[in-house]
């Protein structure tokens, strides 16, 4: 891991970006975090591109570190100025194809355009949460929060490390996935936005019903999926807290 840039934000916060393997993220920690006295950590996920979801990003973390814990971020494959896939490009051209014509979006559609990113992402998570814990003033334990929903439930299935994870029902996905969310049994925390444009709402249900978790919350909030209520936020600082303490 090469730290690339530091800034001290206005709460005290130390923001780094860094690069692993190519692949640019950033680390942020509060002002408590040093090597005598390690924070939990909480990985931030996001739809890609580091720069355009910044403020989103940025503001969430200051809020994890105004609890107490670290968070960190990578960017997606195929985001930002990583190398793009041809398959994933032709995948999102017909998933937006799909939308405009007001049709239903095919399982083939959202197979090539989320498996692919699991099976890279996920590694890739993985291997940065193994330089971020072996830095000073960050230890365990580890929740995941947001992001595609998919690599959420594929974290939960093959990290240990990650004990409990606030999930987002706002991203298509893939049938195979509803097997593997019946090996989840971390506690979660389901998000979703019931009138969400671009999300199958049933799907989410189905989805959550198959969760293995004995211990699993669906926080459903009227309005879009840009329109997630500041409570709602609260309510997943709250679920973190309770578990990385």
């Amino acid at each position: 891991m090469h730290f690339t840039s530091e800034r001290h934000l206005e709460d005290g916060v130390l923001e780094r970006d860094f690069t692993l393997d190519g692949i640019p993220g950033t680390l942020w920690t509060p002002g408590s975090a040093s090597a005598s006295t390690p924070v939990p950590l909480i990985l931030l996920g996001h739809p890609g591109g580091l720069d355009r979801m910044y403020p989103r990003l940025a503001g969430r973390a200051r809020h994890a570190a105004a609890d107490g814990f670290a968070a960190a971020t990578i960017e997606l494959p195929g985001s930002g100025d990583r190398p793009r896939s041809a398959t994933a490009e032709e995948a999102r051209a017909d998933l937006r194809r799909a939308l405009q014509a007001g049709e239903r979006v095919g399982d083939d559609v959202v197979d090539r355009l989320v498996l692919p990113l699991v099976e890279k992402s996920v590694p890739e998570w993985r291997t940065t949460l193994d330089a971020l814990l072996s830095l000073p003033g960050i230890g365990g334990p580890v929740g995941f929060s947001g992001g595609v929903i998919s690599i959420g439930i594929r974290l939960a299935v093959v990290e240990p490390r990650i004990v409990a994870a606030g999930l987002f029902a706002g991203s298509f996905v893939p049938r195979a996935m509803f097997e593997e969310a019946r090996r989840v049994t971390i506690p979660l925390h389901v998000l979703l936005q019931w009138d969400d444009e671009s999300n199958d709402r049933q799907a989410a249900l189905d989805l959550f019903d198959a969760f293995g978790s004995k211990e699993k919350s669906l926080h459903a909030n009227m309005g879009g999926h840009t329109g997630v209520p500041q409570f709602a936020g609260d309510a997943a600082a709250q679920f973190f807290t309770r578990h990385l303490r």
